[in-house]
């Protein structure tokens, strides 16, 4: 089995109706392209070529390392199993289960490949959540998916968690794709403590000695002493209490409205922290992606293979117009080959780095 190093990276094509396809297309125009291949639909992608500039080939590969042999300025595309005869015909910017149903698949065999070991790492181009739905798809997101992917059959599927980082950030959520209500009840101690677990190990690869770990609180004010909600002093403060007891430098929980602001690294202030858990998705995601989403990676910890995405969605207001930025989506493939062959450690990648499409 070829190293790392060799093996090339598998790109999912995301959903055919948004942007995915044509920031893929647009990636394969700069010059960090290459040592990847894609899972999606040969017509797809070929008009997504079209959309992007136009004179660009996709060629049609049987298997992932068939990628090495085309030539530099063609997309290889490994027909997924399964898509929809008709699925270029889909609606741009639209909600369709032909694309929910497409995207699926093309995870399902991109999965398989990495873990067979024909790929290094898996990049995903973006799902859209109500597609999946549509076509009758049992995940609310690329998450969840991945995670029941990633076990064996009968097995219990890995934990996992969200991370979202940037140059300047990084977040690691304990809870993700459920309504704030629910969410609020998921903030238990069992993961709380566990998500604190995922983050140091996490942050191992990219801090030096003991990563600093900060600890948002829920509520306002960190819930002010039990004034404004008790969660942080019966579950948070607890979970930081026991994971400090196994040697992990946590500290919290802290006011999650000022947390984000002391651990971000911007020139002249340099974080208090190197990653942040956030109790909630929208606590711990609005601040990274703030700082801007053409250069956030999202990165699913626990996995037992590399997996990296853009920070943004199908974004079907632009879809087919060949003017979305693929900056976030090269981001993910730096973070992803530097993950999968551990020559670099993610603090040292610039993410915003990189030639532009042209």
């Amino acid at each position: 089995m070829a190293s790392p190093q060799h093996r090339p990276l598998a790109l999912t094509m995301g959903d055919a109706c948004g942007i995915g396809p044509e920031i893929i297309a647009a990636w394969f125009r700069s010059a960090e392209a290459g040592g990847a291949f894609v899972v999606g639909d040969v017509a797809v992608m070929r008009r997504a070529a079209a959309l992007t500039g136009g004179l660009l080939p996709v060629a049609r590969i049987d298997r992932g390392e068939d990628a090495a042999a085309l030539p530099s300025g063609c997309i290889p595309v490994l027909q997924a199993d399964g898509i929809a005869a008709d699925l270029v015909d889909a609606p741009l910017g639209a909600v369709d289960a032909r694309a929910g149903a497409a995207a699926a698949r093309c995870i399902e065999q991109a999965v398989a490949l990495v873990r067979a070991g024909a790929a290094a790492a898996l990049v995903t181009a973006p799902i859209h959540k109500e597609a999946f739905a549509a076509a009758g798809i049992g995940y609310p997101g690329h998450t969840e998916m991945l995670q029941a992917l990633a076990a064996a059959p009968g097995a219990v599927p890995p934990p996992v968690r969200m991370m979202l980082a940037n140059d300047e950030l990084r977040t690691v959520l304990v809870t993700i794709h459920i309504s704030l209500r629910k969410a609020i009840e998921a903030v238990t101690f069992d993961a709380v403590l566990e998500t604190i677990r995922i983050a140091d190990a996490a942050a191992r690869r990219f801090a030096p000695g003991r990563p600093r770990v900060a600890v948002a609180g829920l509520n306002p004010h960190a819930g002010e002493g039990g004034l404004f909600g008790d969660e942080e002093l019966r579950i948070i403060a607890p979970a930081v209490q026991a994971a400090r007891a196994e040697g992990i430098d946590a500290s919290g929980p802290f006011a999650p409205d000022t947390v984000f602001m002391r651990a971000r690294h911007a020139s002249g202030h340099p974080g208090e922290f190197d990653v942040v858990v956030a109790m909630t998705h929208d606590h711990g995601l609005i601040p990274v992606k703030y700082l801007g989403v053409e250069h956030g990676v999202n990165v699913t910890l626990g996995l037992p293979f590399v997996r990296t995405s853009p920070d943004h969605g199908t974004a079907f207001d632009i879809a087919g117009k060949g003017s979305a930025d693929p900056s976030s989506f090269a981001a993910a493939v730096r973070m992803a080959r530097t993950l999968a062959d551990g020559a670099g450690q993610v603090g040292e990648l610039n993410l915003a780095s990189g030639a532009s499409a042209s």
